[in-house]
């Protein structure tokens, strides 16, 4: 199944999951993969609309097979590495995309669906990025994705549970990346902004128009070749795309002294100022410059990183 107008099929021998893949932005995700040379798993937990798209890969020349398992379900996510191990080898790639919303203001949220979505978008994620860390490890490859949001990155107004669990997503990533480096995982986020039914009455249908996930996924390849970052947060949308980033500003020391409360807030201008700020390569980093402005200069860590 070759892509329009490439020489090489950049993923030609990768086995990819994609997660959520019945339809919408996975369908899209999958179909993208497959074009440039990967055999891909596609899950849903509608079998019947997995089963769809897989065919649709196969009847387009590629390699695809259906796997109708919930994120949340350990023993299927099991099952489908396995069968996906079994059939090709390994797994390569896994693109964590299956999600669902129950939006609603937090004064009128139940927590059931606080709980409901950040176990589908968090659990989710880790249940499938732990199913096959050990043989990405052992294989010394892999490429990792999680689907944050905007939402978890700037809050949208009604989305408490969807944004707090998409946040969580990204310190996910931030820790598999660093753990991953040194066997060749890399792992990053891919932030969405596409017409699917997750969005459906959330934008306008006039922009929405303008949202169709295919625009998406040409970002996803630059997440999961062979030369892709890692720790990267991709914003995409309508063709566009976008870097965020989690900053450090420089921020000022003010003791420990009986007035230091009144101190910060006295200076609270300087310490949010933007100038200079760092993107921090760990999360340590921050006690690191803490210790270094109180003068503290033997080494931080109790043990090499």
């Amino acid at each position: 199944m070759k892509a329009e107008g490439d020489k090489t099929m950049e993923l030609a021998g990768r086995v990819a999951i994609v997660t959520g893949a019945g339809g919408g932005l996975g369908r899209a995700h999958a179909l993208m993969l497959a074009r440039h040379g990967a055999r891909v798993v596609v899950n849903d937990r509608d079998g019947e609309a997995a089963e769809c798209v897989a065919a649709e890969i196969a009847n387009a020349g590629g390699e695809a097979m259906p796997a109708a398992a919930s994120v949340t379900d350990e023993a299927a996510v099991a099952a489908m590495v396995h069968a996906a191990t079994m059939a090709w080898g390994g797994v390569d790639i896994l693109v964590n995309n299956a999600g669902i919303l129950r939006d609603k203001s937090f004064a009128k949220m139940d927590l059931a669906d606080f709980r409901l979505v950040v176990e589908v978008h968090l659990m989710g994620a880790a249940i499938c990025s732990k199913a096959v860390w050990d043989q990405m490890r052992e294989r010394r490859y892999g490429r990792i994705v999680m689907t944050t949001s905007s939402s978890g990155l700037y809050g949208n107004f009604g989305q408490a549970n969807y944004g707090a669990a998409k946040m969580a997503l990204v310190g996910l990533m931030q820790t598999l990346a660093l753990e991953g480096e040194k066997y060749g995982i890399r792992v990053n986020c891919l932030a969405p902004t596409a017409a699917t039914g997750m969005t459906e009455g959330v934008l306008s249908p006039q922009a929405l128009a303008h949202l169709a996930p295919e625009a998406v996924s040409p970002g996803l390849l630059a997440l999961v070749g062979d030369a892709a970052p890692t720790r990267a947060i991709l914003c995409a949308g309508a063709g566009h795309f976008a870097a965020a980033h989690v900053t450090l500003t420089e921020g000022v020391f003010v003791g420990r002294g009986d007035d230091a409360a009144g101190r910060v807030a006295a200076e609270w201008t300087r310490i949010d100022d933007r100038r200079g700020e760092i993107v921090p390569a760990y999360g340590f980093r921050q006690a690191e410059r803490e210790l270094a402005s109180a003068g503290y200069t033997a080494p931080t860590m109790a043990f090499a990183r």
